[in-house]
């Protein structure tokens, strides 16, 4: 269905993520996926969802003189809010295991923000959604870690897995936002740039 409204344009996705590629396969878009390096850092002062839309539109300037007229590029970035910091990827196991612990028996949000880029236009657009982990024991958070490795994921878990099906106890908002993605504001956002 979206397919036919964005018949003119192509569609790049900018994310290595088999995750976010899915999703993508999922909405029934005609994609193609590219990827340019870049250096993930964000000026200190800013906060919650400032980082994503930071990053997102970070990860887009790198395509900057490469776009055709009928292109849309999507780039995103997701991170996790919580006790008044960002968490990241984290860098190994122990960092993995404190990222985790410390949102044992808390709630803290998930934020990813999408960017569209056009050679005439650019919007961001963000989510948040709120998750609510029980207490989970060092034998849990060590056991996940050791089994799952989950060096690739902002906050060091994936909802999909079994942290997720074992540990979470509440979710406020999108549930494909903490996976990764929003997809039904991609959905919308793609909607309204062909109508426009």
């Amino acid at each position: 269905m979206l397919n036919d409204s964005l018949s003119k344009y192509q569609i790049i996705l900018a994310s290595s993520s088999p995750r976010r590629q899915q999703f993508f396969k999922d909405l029934g878009l005609d994609f193609v996926v590219r990827l340019k390096p870049v250096k993930e850092d964000y000026p200190l002062r800013l906060r919650h969802f400032e980082i994503s839309d930071y990053l997102a539109q970070l990860k887009a300037l790198a395509f900057k003189d490469t776009l055709n007229a009928n292109d849309i590029l999507i780039t995103s970035d997701t991170i996790v809010w919580h006790e008044n910091k960002a968490l990241g990827k984290p860098r190994d196991a122990s960092e993995a295991f404190a990222m985790i612990k410390s949102m044992s028996e808390k709630t803290h949000e998930v934020i990813t923000s999408v960017c569209f880029t056009t050679t005439q236009l650019q919007k961001t657009v963000n989510v948040t959604t709120q998750v609510t982990f029980k207490e989970l024991s060092d034998e849990e958070i060590n056991y996940y870690i050791l089994n799952y490795q989950p060096f690739d994921k902002a906050g060091a878990y994936g909802i999909q897995e079994w942290i997720g099906q074992i540990g979470i106890t509440a979710i406020q908002g999108s549930y494909f936002n903490v996976m990764g993605l929003p997809t039904h504001l991609v959905y919308k956002t793609l909607i309204s740039i062909a109508n426009s």
